[in-house]
């Protein structure tokens, strides 16, 4: 093992693969020499050349489409759309082609792109950059949305994305990029489509996605210690294909599950999430699911009014002993 932020195991995992594979391109704004406005393609453009390292205009429905169309002919392009919030300029691309090319051609065309994208608050980037829009993927037969929270699962899962024929939506949170983890010295993938349980209780189950996890784990350990709560938790890593196995054998454990994300509590993945388990896992939940998500407003760009839009260890922490004081369904 070896200490890498999660911006270098991005880095990492893109160097790896495209000494591999030299089909694998990377297009985006300030890619090459910037090396992306957060450092992630830095040394790309010097190791691999402007043939395969390509720095666009500011156009993201027109490098979307070139890259579904370098897809299809046989390249495996690696599009890095700066925010989140600039990818609704190309959701047709997206939305229209990149997710149904492979159903409306029979098979016979495949759109192996993975378009890395920045999302989250936090960051007084206010309405236009802090964005938390992972739900609009979700509901796109076609594609694949993954959400790495670590150094370790951002490699991983990269690495196994580039290796998928399938367009891919991959979600990195703006704080997580200097988040420091250790990462495998050896070759190593995550599958697309498997969660994992990164804290074992007994008391509730935590489904947390990105930076979010991590002030659930903090405030697991604290209330472990200072209350007894045994918390579980579970980072899902990919959104869809989502891993229902590990969160229902889990709930059969706790009987209490909650729900922690950061876009905006309507039509959010919790909305899913909840509607799911409450379908195939009923019988074994003790007490009603809660979710706890951003409030359903833009991002303000005051400091104070994000924080208040966004979930805090004190929201996550009322919503944890509101579940567990509720009367189990089951006396």
């Amino acid at each position: 093992m070896s200490e890498k932020t999660y911006a270098e195991a991005i880095k990492e995992a893109l160097f790896e693969e495209m000494n591999k594979d030299n089909r694998i391109i990377v297009m985006g704004e300030d890619v090459g020499l910037q090396g992306g406005v957060f450092g992630a393609t830095r040394g790309l453009l010097e190791q691999f050349g402007s043939e395969r390292v390509r720095e666009t205009p500011i156009s993201e429905g027109s490098f979307v489409g070139c890259a579904i169309g370098a897809a299809i002919t046989g390249l495996k392009p690696v599009v890095e759309i700066m925010y989140i919030d600039f990818i609704t300029l190309a959701l047709d691309q997206i939305i229209n082609q990149a997710a149904k090319i492979k159903y409306m051609f029979g098979g016979k065309a495949e759109v192996p792109i993975v378009i890395r994208t920045q999302g989250g608050g936090g960051r007084g980037n206010a309405g236009q950059h802090s964005q938390s829009l992972e739900s609009l993927f979700i509901h796109i037969p076609g594609l694949k949305v993954i959400m790495p929270s670590t150094p370790y699962d951002a490699k991983g899962l990269l690495k196994s994305s580039l290796m998928d024929n399938n367009p891919i939506i991959f979600i990195e949170h703006k704080l997580l990029y200097s988040l420091k983890g250790d990462v495998p010295e050896k070759e190593y993938y995550i599958p697309i489509g498997k969660a994992e349980v990164k804290r074992e209780g007994k008391d509730i189950t935590i489904i947390a996605t990105s930076y979010l996890l991590h002030k659930v784990i903090g405030l697991a350990d604290k209330l472990k210690e200072n209350e007894g709560i045994d918390i579980e938790i579970i980072d899902p890593r990919t959104l869809k294909p989502f891993d229902y196995d590990t969160v229902i054998n889990s709930i059969k454990k706790t009987g209490k599950l909650l729900i922690v994300h950061e876009a905006c509590r309507t039509g959010g993945i919790g909305a899913e999430i909840s509607s799911r388990i409450v379908e195939q896992a009923f019988d074994h939940l003790d007490a009603p699911i809660k979710i706890v998500a951003s409030k359903d407003s833009p991002i303000p760009y005051s400091k104070v009014l994000e924080d208040a839009i966004i979930p805090s260890e004190e929201d996550i922490e009322n919503a944890i002993k509101e579940i567990i004081r509720k009367k189990s369904y089951r006396s």
